[in-house]
């Protein structure tokens, strides 16, 4: 049997040997846009792995095979000393698992590769900048903890603070951290580096926020993921290099505009992990206008292709833009509806196909939730508001006392990011704040995902979960401007607004807009059932005339 996949325009197979993402870095190539070189370990590798215990036989050869394959089209070595060749190491199931499983850059920057790349580029802290990223990945990957906070005891290293000496100080910090976790060191070869980091991604499949995440959403336990290699592109590099994330119509409100956030000088985990303060998309066209064009044709030709929106994410790499990875939008409430029915009067779909895209769980979340406007309000806070919807709850500031006060009344979960292993605490809140990530940001995108409102982005915001005490006591607090509230005050969130209040406002829904009425008038023609008014009934009785026809 085969286990890679080369991926290109003539890859033929579907998600559930390819997964989902490496079949929407095919799309790309078929349409002809920019994407880094690379290969895919298919399903069938993970599912083998996860019986067996180890990697099936004959991947290592197959492995050899495709980095070989890598260093032909691009001219490099991988880990080597002159002309380093880089790659990323991401998960990619059929269905998409945002942040659940382990993503790994600049494998390959072994010490040999670094002085390479510093060789290469003249620019000692750029490698050394991507050296610690890629320890720190695989730190996590490898151990299943913060790999870079563990070993450092600290936020990561900022790389315009220390210069060169700290950021050497942080990766040995890093290394320190795997050898005692693991009892052996990071490996020093780029081959063995690889297949430590593909086991890692298989395994990270089975890892309770992975198996919580697809309890909570419907996903079979038993499909397994592929592992997507791919040659790096840095947007870290220099002034002109960035990472972001784009939606081709507004997630919130389904307006047809370009919605997204960018980093300048960063990689694509800042965007998505929540770490870094993210700039909204619109600046791309003021900082970087040749690479803002591309990316709205790109977005237009996407669209045209799925006849629905879609999100990219991208990586531009000293003024060059290269797409990582394509999906639809996945909209929900009276965003997908305002787009489902946009994109009828755009002539891009018919009636019957809008009411197919529109399930009673999009009408369940259509009424937004708002905090209804009041003078008297005690603002506590201001941030984005990257999910629309409001809720009252007391604040939280772990996920595990997430948990456990949701079982007596609603929470709001407060933290400086959430990640992957907060996810039992964000399935358990009312709703989400953090200090720092933007729209795209994890906790955003799990909010999102989960209808719930999510306040992110709040400047000055800190928390802290114990008061110092080093355990998870329940006396947390959370503090900004000056203000101090303690694990267990009532707040008030507005997902829109991106306020956060004290104490409990009135929340009303909002009232149904043009787009709905439109669509349930769909489904009423369609039905031919005036009497029934309930939303989602009427919508049932459209949905089950059409498949019978």
């Amino acid at each position: 049997m085969r286990w890679i996949r080369t991926i290109s325009a003539e890859t033929e197979e579907g998600a559930e040997t390819l997964g989902g993402k490496a079949r929407g870095l095919v799309l790309l190539h078929r349409l002809g846009l920019r994407v880094p070189d690379g290969f895919v370990v298919t399903t069938e590798a993970c599912r083998a792995f996860l019986r067996d215990g180890r990697l099936p036989d004959g991947l290592d050869a197959e492995l050899t095979a495709a980095v070989a394959g890598l260093e032909r089209s691009t001219g490099r070595v991988f880990g080597g000393s002159r002309k380093p060749l880089a790659v990323s190491v991401r998960s990619g199931a059929r269905v998409s698992m945002p942040g659940m499983m382990n993503t790994i850059l600049n494998l390959g920057l072994t010490t040999g590769a670094t002085t390479g790349l510093t060789a290469e580029t003249g620019d000692g802290t750029f490698a050394l900048d991507s050296r610690l990223r890629f320890l720190s990945g695989f730190a996590a990957a490898v151990t299943e903890a913060d790999g870079a906070g563990a070993a450092q005891g600290r936020d990561p290293v900022p790389v315009n603070e220390g210069g060169e000496a700290r950021l050497r100080e942080a990766a040995k910090a890093v290394e320190d951290f795997v050898r005692e976790r693991c009892g052996r060191p990071v490996p020093d070869d780029a081959t063995r580096q690889l297949e430590w980091a593909v086991e890692a991604v298989f395994s990270s499949w089975n890892t309770p926020r992975s198996r919580t995440y697809r309890a909570l959403n419907d996903i079979p336990h038993d499909l397994g993921t592929a592992v997507i290699v791919q040659t790096m592109v840095f947007g870290n590099r220099d002034e002109h290099s960035g990472t972001g994330v784009a939606f081709s119509r507004d997630p919130n409100t389904g307006e047809n505009i370009p919605y997204g956030e960018v980093l300048f000088g960063h990689q694509g985990e800042d965007v998505v992990s929540g770490s870094s303060t993210t700039r909204p998309l619109r600046e791309l066209g003021e900082r970087e206008p040749a690479v803002w064009r591309e990316l709205l044709d790109a977005l237009g030709r996407i669209e045209k292709h799925h006849r629905d929106a879609c999100y990219v994410e991208f990586t531009f790499d000293s003024g060059e833009l290269w797409f990582l990875q394509v999906r639809t939008g996945r909209f929900v409430g009276g965003a997908a509806v305002r787009v489902a029915t946009e994109l009828v009067d755009e002539r891009v779909i018919g009636r019957e196909e809008a009411l197919f895209r529109i399930s009673p769980q999009h009408l369940r979340h259509v009424r937004t939730p708002r905090v209804a406007s009041s003078g008297e309000a005690d603002i506590f806070a201001r941030g984005i508001g990257a999910c629309p919807g409001a809720a009252v709850g007391r604040v939280a500031t772990t996920a595990d006392s997430a948990v456990r006060m949701a079982r007596d009344a609603p929470v709001i979960l407060v933290r400086p990011e959430t990640s992957p292993a907060d996810l039992h605490g964000l399935a358990a809140a009312a709703g989400v704040v953090t200090a720092r990530g933007g729209p795209a940001s994890h906790a955003a995108v799990v909010a999102r995902a989960m209808s719930k409102p999510a306040v992110v982005g709040v400047s000055g915001l800190t928390v802290d979960t114990d008061n110092g005490t080093g355990t998870d006591t329940g006396t947390g607090s959370v503090a900004v401007a000056g203000r101090t509230i303690g694990e267990g005050t009532l707040v008030t969130i507005d997902g829109t607004s991106g306020e956060i209040a004290l104490g409990r406002l009135h929340i009303v829904a909002n009232a149904a807009d043009d787009h709905l009425d439109r669509l349930l008038g769909w489904a009423d023609d369609i039905s031919g059932d005036h009497s029934v008014r309930e939303e989602s009934r009427r919508l049932e009785a459209a949905r089950a005339v059409l498949r019978r026809r």
